[in-house]
């Protein structure tokens, strides 16, 4: 059931497309490139050669990675969707 101007089905196909469009962004993340590093490009503490070999072109220690991955992403907190409480503010 849909309000307003919107025809029925429309909340589910913007829900749906919202989660497409973050899988196929998460998908398009590519990995580490390159040569890996035998020091952490922010520390500069050794990182351990398992590391390395099994995450070819790694830039962090263990560390530092786990520390840039428990920080939130940035993103704009725009509705590409354009909804009517988009538009209200």
């Amino acid at each position: 059931m849909a309000g307003g101007w919107a025809r029925d089905g429309a909340v589910s196909e913007q829900i749906e497309a919202s989660i497409s469009d973050e899988l196929k962004r998460m998908q398009a993340r590519k990995g580490p490139q390159g040569e890996s590093r035998t020091h952490c490009a922010e520390c500069e503490e050794p990182i351990p050669e398992a590391r390395r070999q099994a995450l070819p072109g790694v830039k962090l220690c263990i560390d530092c990675q786990v520390e840039r991955d428990g920080q939130p992403a940035r993103r704009a907190g725009i509705n590409r969707r354009g909804s009517k409480d988009s538009q209200l503010k």
